[in-house]
């Protein structure tokens, strides 16, 4: 039993870490780069832009940071290998479409006059520019963790509980006004494509 624990936990940490490394060098790179280009792309339909802003959605929007310490949890060090691989994999994917389709967010971001979420937004604004934007690396990342949890579960309260966890992550979003609807729609294709190709077949113990 501590044996396998202790190897749940040095697969979550192993993997934990390359996720870190690769994120926090993609992403923050991405964004500094098209922030310097003269061109970018606006990748939404003008109708997008009557999509109300509702601060409260921040909530599931910051929920996918407490996804990412729940495997261990669920997920035995088999699962989470895949899973791993599909994360860093799919954010080198994304990575490489932003700098190929450099896009600019059309919502004029908004920070509440309710004081609280006025120092949520004022922060998450700072360090998220308004970049990176096909696909949603936000709802690939949300979708890959919770369809891995999905496969994981026996319940089918538990199943329904992920799944409507990740329809509310990729309507936050937009509902925050951080992406747009075709942001959300190649997110998701993103994650049919990594689980497609990344631990197809593979048997789980």
């Amino acid at each position: 039993m501590l044996q396998r624990l202790s190897s749940t936990w040095r697969t979550y940490a192993y993997w934990f870490f390359w996720i870190s490394v690769v994120f926090f060098t993609v992403y923050p790179l991405c964004n500094w780069l098209t922030a310097k280009r003269g061109t970018t792309f606006s990748l939404y339909i003008e109708s997008e832009l009557s999509i109300p802003f509702i601060p409260e959605f921040v909530w599931a929007y910051l929920s996918l940071y407490l996804l990412f310490i729940i495997p261990p949890f669920f997920l035995n060090p088999a699962r989470m290998d895949v899973l791993g691989k599909q994360l860093v994999a799919a954010t080198i994917f994304c990575g490489v479409i932003f700098l190929l389709l450099p896009a600019r967010l059309g919502f004029e971001r908004t920070v509440p006059d309710d004081p609280f979420y006025r120092s949520i937004f004022a922060n998450m604004f700072a360090v998220d520019l308004p970049h990176n934007m096909v696909p949603s690396l936000h709802v690939t990342f949300s979708s890959l963790i919770l369809l891995s949890l999905y496969r994981a579960q026996q319940a089918d309260l538990a199943k329904i509980t992920l799944g409507a966890w990740l329809v509310l992550i990729c309507a936050s979003t937009v509902l925050v006004h951080q992406h747009h609807l075709l942001d959300v729609v190649t997110g998701l294709l993103v994650t049919a494509t990594f689980i497609r190709f990344i631990g197809k077949g593979e048997r789980h113990a």
